[in-house]
């Protein structure tokens, strides 16, 4: 993490930024833990994923915006370019504390607060959102936003192996349309298909929970399985969304990893990086990539007592510090636009190291 010209000084900020047993994420009702899959339950065949890719990035960027119609649709943008590029976990971390508006100012949501909200409720399935969401100010505007149009987003008579869903209170049956009775360590599941499906789990109401289907053969007689929102990936190879934390400093991106070991390879992005064409990206399971806010990544790290510790050039804290646009034309990039430059630039090179 730090300069390799100073062994001692890279091996403690390591040992400080390391991930600790437990780490916190989010707002906004999560997904059930794994839970075992019963004898003979239907699996797909299809290769899985086991690598992730997270993103990190600054709230501050919608404090920019001018009305909070522009501050939700650049929130939209950053949720797309995620979607586009298979991103699995995006990290919104927190600078320094926000200018307080003029007084007789509307107060507005902080920005990392703000971006984690909307983030959250794009990642939601459409039938979701108004079980998991309440109405809320931030929430305005979210009809103006592009859909995610992710696989897990699916339509009412779209078929797939898994679906999401959110635990609810049974009710009676429709007419000519009877259904299983839930026993105890059972329960029933909206997933968007008009009526609730059984479980093999009992969970509190109103919890999200990602299902397994059976098989069309077993279906009238076999209960869903509750798994973990990572099975879609890592056994299926489905993109499956992402998931959303919130990080009180730059450092804590790091510290707060919810991956055991934490990011085995990581990437920090500036102008003044190493051009992204003349680098190699070695074969990693949790890659970390890291942008800045307006005026970079340099200042979010000078002001993070964690990570100055390094010293003055940020370049050490990272495996790969990288220009992802060599040779732009405009005097800036704004951070939405370098995530789609920096994640097609990237492609390949994920796709290389993985491969090999």
């Amino acid at each position: 993490m730090c300069n390799t010209r100073n062994p001692q000084k890279k091996r403690r900020l390591k040992e400080r930024l390391a991930p600790g047993p437990t780490s916190s994420s989010g707002f906004a009702p999560g997904p059930a833990p794994a839970a075992p899959s019963p004898a003979g339950a239907s699996a797909p065949t299809r290769t899985g994923r086991p690598w992730t890719v997270t993103l990190a990035l600054p709230g501050s960027i919608v404090d920019n915006a001018q009305s909070h119609e522009l501050r939700s649709y650049l929130v939209g943008q950053v949720a797309r370019a995620c979607a586009i590029f298979n991103v699995d976990e995006i990290v919104v971390f927190q600078g320094a504390k926000p200018i307080p508006p003029p007084t007789g100012e509307k107060q507005k949501t902080d920005g990392s607060v703000f971006m984690l909200r909307l983030l959250q409720y794009l990642e939601c399935p459409q039938y979701l959102r108004k079980r998991l969401f309440p109405m809320h100010p931030d929430l305005r505007c979210v009809g103006l936003l592009n859909p995610l149009a992710a696989p897990h987003h699916l339509g009412f008579d779209e078929e797939c192996g898994y679906r999401e869903g959110v635990v609810v209170e049974r009710t009676s049956a429709r007419a000519g349309q009877p259904q299983p009775k839930s026993t105890p360590g059972q329960s029933y599941v909206d997933i968007g298909k008009g009526k609730e499906q059984l479980i093999d789990r009992q969970l509190p109401v109103g919890t999200r929970v990602t299902v397994r289907l059976p098989s069309a053969s077993a279906k009238s007689s076999r209960a869903a399985v509750a798994v973990s929102p990572r099975e879609p990936r890592e056994v299926a190879g489905l993109y499956w969304g992402y998931s959303v934390r919130l990080a009180p400093s730059l450092s804590a991106v790091w510290s707060e990893c919810p991956y055991e070991g934490g990011y085995d390879f990581t990437l920090g992005t500036s102008e003044h990086g190493t051009p992204v064409d003349s680098t190699a990206v070695p074969s990693f399971q949790h890659l970390l990539l890291v942008f800045g806010g307006v005026e970079g990544l340099e200042p979010a790290i000078a002001a993070d007592e964690e990570l100055s510790a390094c010293g003055a050039d940020p370049s050490s804290i990272f495996d790969r510090y990288l220009n992802l646009c060599p040779v732009q034309g405009s005097r800036t990039i704004r951070t939405e636009e370098a995530l789609l430059i920096g994640m097609a630039a990237l492609q390949p090179h994920i796709a290389g190291a993985q491969a090999s």
